[in-house]
This record gives C-alpha cells, sequence and structure tokens, in this order.
C-alpha cells in the first residue's frame, strides 16, 4: 500500500493545512464589520464603474451603489459609448462618462476606467471601483475605504459572492466554485485586489503608476496589484465590502467563464495559477486513489476519502457562515442553500481541476463580445 500512501499523504496534509488559521480568520471577519459603523475617517471618494451593454439586475445594482451610507462620494458610470449604457438605469446624481474609441491593445473595461479616473473631481481623495453586476449593501463603500487610512496599506478588496435566485445547478455551481477563492482572503497580506471591488488612494494611484501597468493589458485588477505590490505597498481585505450577484448562469457560461477567469490569472498571475494547478491536481490524485483502493475491497481507501471529503466540506461550510456574517441581508438565501458549499466542495474541486486544464493551453478569451489574445505586458 506505499503507492497508496504516496499519493494520499501529500492530499492530507494540504487539506489539514488549509484548515490552519480559519479561527483567526472568523475573528477578523467579526472585527472587521463591527469596526466599519465606527469608522471615522472618511475622506472624499471617486467612485468609477464600467458598463457595457445589458444585464440582469443592473438596474438594482447600480442603485445600491448610488445609495451607499458615505458623505461624501461621487458615482461615475464609464462606458465608451453611449449606446453600451441601456436607457433608464442610471441613478439620479450620477454622471457618465464616455471613453470613445481608445488603443486597441487595451483592454475595453480598462479603457473605460481609465476615462473614469481623468473625469474624477478634483477633492476625490480615493479612487473606488466597482462592477456593474455586483450589488452591494449600503455600507459597502464605508468597509472598502477603511483600511486606507493605513499608509502601509496600498489598495483594499472586497470579493464577490454569487447567490442565484432563483438557483439551478450550474448557477450554484458557479457559487460554490467561486467561494474557493475567498478561502484565500483573510487578516494577512492578501495576494490580489478584485477588480468588481477595489480602492486605492489617489496620490498612490499615481505614484505606483497604475496608468502604465494598465496600459496594454486586460486585466485590471491583477495589474494593478502588480503595481502596488511593486510599490512595497500590501492589499487588505475588507470583509464587509462583499458584493452579491444574483444572477445565474447555464453550463455553457460557467465553463466558459471559469475558463476565461484562469487563463487571465495564468497570464498575469502564474505563480496563483500554478499553486492552484499542483493543489487541485494533488487533491484528485488522492481521490483517485482512494476510489481504486476502495473498489478494491480495502476500508482504508473509504475512510482516507470520508477525512479528505469531510475536511474540504467543512471549509466549503466555513466560508459560506463567514459571508452569512457578511451579508445580512442574503440571511434567507443562506439558510435555504448554504449546503451546497459544503455537500457540493468535492465536485467543485473536479470542475476546478477540469477549468484548470482547459485553460492551460490558450490565451485567448472572449468578453463582452470582444476576443482577446492575453499578452503580459512588460513592468514599466
Amino acid at each position: 500500500m506505499s503507492w497508496f500512501w504516496a499519493l494520499y499523504l501529500p492530499a492530507l496534509l494540504l487539506a489539514l493545512a488549509g484548515l490552519r488559521g480559519e479561527r483567526r480568520r472568523a475573528r477578523f471577519y467579526r472585527e472587521s464589520l463591527a469596526s466599519v459603523g465606527a469608522a471615522t475617517w472618511l475622506p472624499p471618494v471617486t467612485l468609477i464603474v464600467p458598463v457595457k451593454g445589458p444585464e440582469e439586475g443592473l438596474r438594482e445594482n447600480l442603485a445600491s451603489l448610488a445609495g451607499q451610507d458615505y458623505p461624501d462620494y461621487e458615482l461615475i458610470v464609464a462606458a465608451r459609448k453611449a449606446e453600451d449604457i441601456p436607457e433608464g438605469v442610471v441613478p439620479d446624481g450620477a454622471r457618465v462618462v464616455l471613453a470613445g474609441e481608445t488603443p486597441c491593445d487595451t483592454g475595453e473595461k480598462i479603457q473605460n476606467l481609465l476615462a473614469g479616473v481623468e473625469a474624477a473631481r478634483p477633492h476625490s481623495e480615493v479612487l473606488a471601483f466597482a462592477d456593474s453586476d455586483g450589488r452591494v449593501s449600503s455600507a459597502w463603500l464605508r468597509a472598502l475605504v477603511a483600511p486606507l487610512e493605513d499608509p502601509s496599506v496600498g489598495a483594499t478588496t472586497g470579493y464577490r459572492w454569487y447567490l442565484p435566485e432563483p438557483p439551478d445547478f450550474w448557477s450554484l455551481l458557479r457559487s460554490v466554485w467561486n467561494a474557493v477563492i475567498a478561502g484565500r482572503l483573510g487578516p494577512e497580506q492578501t495576494d490580489f485586489a478584485w477588480g468588481g471591488a477595489m480602492a486605492i488612494r489617489r496620490d498612490v494611484f499615481h505614484r505606483c503608476r497604475v496608468p502604465e501597468f494598465w496600459r496594454g493589458a486586460v486585466s485590471d485588477d491583477y495589474r494593478l496589484s502588480e503595481a502596488v505590490r511593486s510599490a512595497g505597498l500590501s492589499i487588505r481585505f475588507a470583509p464587509g465590502a462583499l458584493a452579491v450577484s444574483p444572477d445565474r448562469t447555464t453550463a455553457r457560461e460557467f465553463w466558459s467563464w471559469t475558463r476565461r477567469q484562469l487563463v487571465i490569472t495564468r497570464v498575469y498571475c502564474p505563480r496563483l495559477w500554478w499553486y492552484a494547478f499542483i493543489s487541485h491536481a494533488i487533491y484528485c490524485t488522492a481521490t483517485v486513489a482512494c476510489l481504486i483502493c476502495a473498489f478494491s475491497g480495502g476500508l482504508l481507501g473509504e475512510y482516507g476519502l470520508v477525512a479528505l471529503w469531510g475536511i474540504g466540506m467543512a471549509k466549503g461550510a466555513h466560508r459560506a457562515a463567514l459571508a452569512r456574517e457578511a451579508l445580512p441581508a442574503w440571511d434567507g438565501w443562506f439558510r435555504r442553500h448554504s449546503w451546497v458549499h459544503a455537500w457540493w466542495t468535492p465536485l467543485a474541486t473536479w470542475a476546478w481541476m477540469a477549468s484548470l486544464v482547459a485553460s492551460a493551453f490558450s490565451r485567448t478569451i472572449e468578453w463582452r463580445g470582444r476576443t482577446y489574445r492575453l499578452v503580459r505586458p512588460a513592468t514599466p
């Protein structure tokens, strides 16, 4: 049985290591959420959200960004052309900025963001960015901005939870698949900022030369993260800055989306892609070893599978429990459906493996009707 242990032990140790620090992460969530309402450092903010055509819930998503409990901020809706903004979705008081035709070697989203940055009012001290498919709480901007009071923090980030309503198989699988990444977000310095909820001081944005990092790129968040880290600053996760996407997906859309996310990661942050590939390959190989052993009549394989899946399911359940604390308005959804984040974790692991393999052989992605061949720009 030496072959079994050789394949199984690395996966078991990796799974156990994944549980390390969960209690500390839970404490960080609770302390961060409790401190949001007491924040006193509230600098003027320009909040920029790019829009590209109609999508489910767009009016409600933009309304949530316009309804922030924040004393001094402006909302800019940025698009390439006026036709990209559906009629009647822009909230009262929001400004519309059009990027127009700009260099085609840079992603359209980045072009829109740069147009929004250029149009930001002069006295805004912080630039915040959101995605048009996310719905946020009224305290979202306060939570996102608060960590920037620390001068060692270059950028802050929230994260997205897919909470489909009503749910179906592929939409729930996307929720579980996507939540795996949330397990990397905690009190320690974060690897990356997520573009759907990130903020940076305006002076740091220019000091880190973010526009230069964005030039010729498609990924706004990975390149901004690289710019911040290159300047010796950290990226801080804000649990109160979670965004919810209640829309649904089909099987075709699911596989296309997961592949696109991982192709972008492989090109712009290969270290993270290799970490994901190796860890999931170890886990899936150990699962196959357990199944072979179990079907051969050995109880060792069955016990091994229970341990391996049990640890993963426990972590999935804990991720959902923390998100539930951070998203009280969606408590009903979690009461009805959060069980999938435990029981479907083994399935999501194989979906991750399939997506990683699919992303390994191409640099071409399609996003919002445009095709991009990704080339990682040189560091400015």
